[in-house]
């Protein structure tokens, strides 16, 4: 009897975890943050991902109902705020952003031990990049700057945000393509290296539409192309051609741009986030609003379908600064196999 009576007990005792377990995901995800959440943006202030991360960090505050404090921390081509992620408390309380094709060149450039698997992904938009120069320059088609590149090797130079950024990836694409070289010039960000060319201490840049548009509107920068097959509209500007206009089958991945939580953190956080994602981001207005205006493709994704979206990116980047030498560890050792 008491036997009977014991095990009772603990079946009873085990109810409410099996009923929890049981629960469809959406019903578990409910995480209330206590106080506020750091979001690091290794990248400097104006930029691509600060752009659109301080977007979604404020549709976020409405449903989590607590502040998201922005933090720059750029340096090392994001590696820096990377880092700093990764090595702080496994709490949900410190997420990171940028570019999800930086998670898989880390580790072959020797600068971060971690892959795109390590961590959970938030997409929110995809961004183009585009081929603009200084319009005081006498290069008026993008046929024109890269016959400047290969009559003097070296010596047109480029700004970017550094190694692994969106922009040198997308000049190493052009720079295969084409068979040319180039100077490249490095800044802690998107917005410094447009800058640059705008002031005239580049002749170049490859950095993302968002980061150019409001210059090329102002006519400040002159854009030849879109790094990409596809040309691009930009509200109040005009429609910008394809670089594959000027290079037949020229081709780039799609550059996908989101928040980062690394795995490990305790379930609730990631559930609540695949929640909002689902229900709130994919239908936000402010995020609809702002790819409208700065250039950018609406494209919130999440969990398993993110990983595969950012996956080809990844892919692109990591064996271009492979075979182009600037990565020391090849990508077929840390889990990218050669496209």
């Amino acid at each position: 009897m008491a036997e009977s009576t014991r095990r009772r007990g603990a079946l009873k005792a085990l109810l409410p975890a099996l009923a929890l377990a049981l629960l469809p995901t959406a019903a578990r995800a409910d995480w209330k943050p206590t106080h506020p959440i750091n979001l690091i943006v290794p990248w400097a202030a104006g930029g691509s991902t600060d752009q659109v991360t301080r977007v979604v960090a404020a549709e976020l505050e409405k449903s989590l109902g607590q502040t998201i404090v922005i933090v720059n921390q750029p340096g090392g081509s994001g590696a820096i705020g990377t880092q700093s992620a990764l090595d702080a408390p496994k709490d949900g309380y410190t997420w990171t952003a940028g570019a999800a094709q930086d998670l898989g060149a880390y580790e072959t450039m020797g600068q971060v031990k971690t892959r795109i698997t390590d961590w959970n992904l938030f997409l929110s938009v995809a961004n183009v990049g585009v081929l603009s120069v200084n319009p005081d320059s006498p290069y008026k088609t993008a046929k024109d700057l890269i016959d400047a590149m290969k009559a003097k090797p070296g010596k047109i130079s480029v700004a970017t945000a550094g190694v692994t950024s969106s922009g040198h990836t997308a000049m190493e694409l052009i720079a295969k393509a084409a068979g040319v070289e180039y100077r490249h010039v490095s800044y802690d960000g998107g917005n410094p290296a447009v800058v640059a060319t705008v002031a005239g201490e580049t002749e170049a840049t490859t950095q993302l539409g968002v980061e150019e548009v409001d210059m090329i509107r102002g006519k400040r920068l002159r854009a030849l192309a879109t790094i990409s097959d596809k040309p691009l509209a930009v509200d109040g500007y005009g429609t910008i051609p394809a670089l594959s206009d000027t290079l037949p089958g020229f081709k780039a991945p799609a550059n996908y741009f989101g928040i980062f939580i690394p795995k490990g953190v305790p379930d609730e956080v990631i559930e609540t986030l695949d929640k909002l994602w689902t229900e709130k981001i994919s239908d936000s207005e402010a995020l609809k609003k702002y790819a409208e205006s700065r250039a950018a493709l609406f494209a919130p994704v999440a969990g398993g379908a993110a990983q595969k979206a950012a996956f080809p990116a990844v892919q692109a980047n990591a064996w271009l600064l492979f075979n182009g030498g600037k990565a020391k560890v090849s990508p077929e050792t840390v889990g990218i196999p050669a496209p």
